[in-house]
């Protein structure tokens, strides 16, 4: 198998914020049923979290993001275009990202266990007893972990872009795009927007030596440990053109996780679920029903 390089990774990583994803915009109450985009933080666990909610389903549904992603520039095609008469969907910005600033983003061992709790709490603090997750990439681990912790509050869950572990192939990729300056403008530019240049290389830097941390273990774990004890309904996606996430680790997900549907788009990167909106929402609402 040929090794991704680290320009295509970066740009598998970065093209959710290309123009072709315009951001949205929330807007206020709309004339027609449920189609609203609202925006708001909320405190929780000492932080003020953002996120937006659209629909007015019975079917609660977290969007979780990816590194250095936040709610409107990760899903913007799930926020507008998900059924909104079968479900709420909440989008967040966990601590650190979007606009969940402050506390500034930081790695610590525990920063998914971290992102899981705040999650299920951010969840819990707008008054859902029961949701399913969401999650792509960095996201897609937090959901892996908050569906393993708190199966009592989870419903169903759907994974893209994530892994259990971390591989040295997979710090060669991560190492690819450490230094900004090398990013090309058309990547660089939103994100500059939106974090300021400093803020933004310092947080990607410190992502890759956090994430690269989890290798230095001997078997590179994440969360290996805990994809056993997830009992919910689990359907993991995997595009087979991803060079960010080796096909393997969504095999691995699958394996460990009893019950578990894994689907391969030939032609999915790892931004399968905004290159592929349309197909991916009907696929997940199909799993959600």
């Amino acid at each position: 198998m040929a090794r991704p390089s680290a320009a295509r990774a970066l740009r598998a990583l970065l093209l959710p914020l290309s123009p072709r994803s315009v951001p949205l915009t929330p807007r206020g109450p709309a004339a027609s049923y449920g189609t609203s985009i609202t925006s708001a933080k909320i405190q929780v666990n000492g932080v003020n979290l953002h996120y937006q909610q659209t629909g007015e389903g019975s079917h609660a549904v977290l969007l979780l993001p990816g590194m250095l992603g936040s709610g409107q520039t990760d899903f913007g095609p799930q926020l507008k275009s998900m059924n909104k008469q079968l479900f709420t969907i909440v989008a967040w910005d966990p601590r650190g990202y979007g606009q969940s600033i402050p506390p500034s983003r930081d790695f610590p061992p525990d920063f998914f266990e971290r992102d899981a709790k705040d999650a299920v709490d951010l969840m819990q603090a707008l008054k859902f007893k029961k949701f399913s997750l969401l999650g792509w990439s960095d996201g897609g681990i937090t959901a892996l972990i908050a569906a393993a912790k708190y199966p009592a509050l989870i419903h169903k869950l759907v994974v893209w872009g994530a892994n259990a572990s971390v591989t040295q192939e997979d710090v060669r990729i991560y190492n690819g795009i450490r230094d900004v300056s090398k990013w090309s403008e058309k990547v660089k530019k939103p994100l500059e927007e939106m974090y300021g240049h400093e803020y933004f290389a310092k947080t990607c830097e410190a992502w890759v030596d956090g994430i690269s941390s989890f290798a230095e273990k001997s078997d590179g774990n994440i969360c290996q440990q805990l994809l056993p004890l997830i009992k919910c309904p689990t359907f993991i996606i995997h595009g087979e053109k991803d060079p960010l996430v080796p096909r393997y680790h969504a095999e691995y997900i699958q394996k460990h996780i009893k019950g578990s549907r894994l689907l391969l788009m030939p032609e999915g990167k790892h931004n399968l679920h905004l290159r592929f909106a349309e197909d991916f929402n009907r696929q997940v609402e199909d799993f959600l029903l």
